[in-house]
């Protein structure tokens, strides 16, 4: 099928089979984002993330940038400042479900953003799902267990509204390419979150000698299949199709988290903790398919 496809035209099998493999990637790096940062300082994972990702989009780097303070901001938010905040809180976890649940604000966050700085319409029902989620995730850390993790979903959450703020400011430059926009990120956030790294964790060198092989796999992990490849699926499918008809989708990403979380990372799910998560995706579904275009910055906030 052609790239002039009808947009109502029913998904085609490769474009469901995109859809799957961001889904699995997306929910599979949430894991190993817990993973890496229990190994390695979480500004270092960061670092190493996008050190990664830059080896391979170098060829992307290519005159002229639509150089803007827009631009400065876009990369600044979608890069060191988000994923310094977000790799703390993976840090600071001790469950992964609660985190990823909360981190699925940024949907929301991101209506209200483009409501307020763009003049888009919110419907009631975006209204009442942005109230429903926050209220969720309010009620999630309620419980024992959420309020142990309390610190990392806070945390979560600021790093959601940045990720949002800067998915409204892509909204807002049209003629950033996404692969150029995704060079410039990692040519500035690889530094930044190496000389904050050295600048205010411990012992990095010492746990960088002594990271498990599974730390160093995540890191690769999220530097090339989460960053390189799930990103150029997404942009595949938006070039292909209306955001809102696969935006939707991706909420079953927290899915495959927390089925990953219980099983195999010993999350412990209480009824509460479950009431506000359901809650949560509930509320975030609601604005995601009332809102016109939900796009992340450079395909997830993970």
């Amino acid at each position: 099928m052609s790239s002039n496809t009808p947009q109502t035209a029913a998904l085609t099998g490769l474009e469901r089979l995109a859809i799957a493999a961001i889904i699995l990637t997306w929910g599979l790096n949430n894991a190993a984002a817990k993973v890496a940062t229990a190994e390695l300082p979480p500004m270092m994972v960061g670092a190493l993330r996008f050190g990664l990702a830059f080896a391979f989009l170098v060829p992307f780097l290519k005159p002229p940038f639509p150089w803007s303070r827009r631009l400065a901001a876009i990369c600044l938010l979608s890069g060191p400042i988000h994923f310094g905040i977000i790799y703390i809180a993976f840090g600071l976890a001790k469950s992964l479900s609660p985190l990823v649940v909360a981190t699925q604000l940024w949907i929301p966050f991101t209506a209200l953003f483009a409501w307020k700085m763009l003049g888009e319409s919110m419907k009631p029902m975006a209204v009442a799902g942005l109230v429903v989620a926050f209220v969720g995730v309010a009620w999630m850390s309620l419980d024992p267990h959420g309020a142990a993790d309390l610190p990392a979903i806070v945390l979560g959450v600021v790093a959601s509204a940045c990720w949002a703020l800067a998915t409204v400011f892509v909204r807002q430059t049209p003629g950033a390419k996404p692969l150029q926009v995704q060079a410039l990120t990692a040519a500035i956030a690889a530094p930044v979150l190496l000389a904050m790294s050295f600048g205010f964790e411990d012992n990095v060198v010492e746990r960088v000698k002594t990271a498990a092989p599974i730390a160093w796999a995540c890191v690769a992990f999220a530097g090339v299949v989460s960053t390189i490849g799930a990103s150029a699926l997404l942009f595949w499918l938006v070039q292909r199709r209306e955001a809102g008809r696969v935006t939707p989708y991706f909420l079953l990403t927290p899915l495959v988290s927390c089925t990953i979380g219980v099983l195999f990372m010993g999350d412990a799910l209480s009824p509460q903790l479950v009431i506000g998560a359901a809650a949560t995706m509930a509320g975030v579904a609601l604005v995601a398919l009332t809102a016109k275009k939900v796009v992340p910055a450079e395909g997830e906030a993970t």
